[in-house]
């Protein structure tokens, strides 16, 4: 009975989110969409990238082959300045 508990149990891993050298660890199922990460972290101000690619919200830890222990990185978004028109 215990050994049928566990298989249901879906495997979680360990991703590790870095902003300029300050991490934190977070653990999710592969198939979980990166929107719940994104929205504890307030990613109207961060993007966040793995191996170079920009992470989507609908996207997930299984689409782009992640690990265990595989990080990702916080940036600061740039918000361009609105165009002022000079007469």
């Amino acid at each position: 009975m215990e050994e049928e508990k566990q298989e249901d149990v879906k495997p979680k891993i360990t991703l590790v989110v870095d902003f300029e050298g300050q991490t934190c660890s977070v653990k999710v199922k592969p198939g979980m969409t990166f929107k719940k990460l994104f929205e504890a972290a307030e990613a109207r101000t961060f993007k966040f990238t793995f191996t170079g690619q920009r992470l989507r919200p609908e996207e997930t830890p299984l689409e782009h082959n992640m690990e265990d222990g595989d990080q990702i990185d916080a940036h600061l978004q740039q918000v361009s300045p609105l165009a002022v028109s000079v007469l």
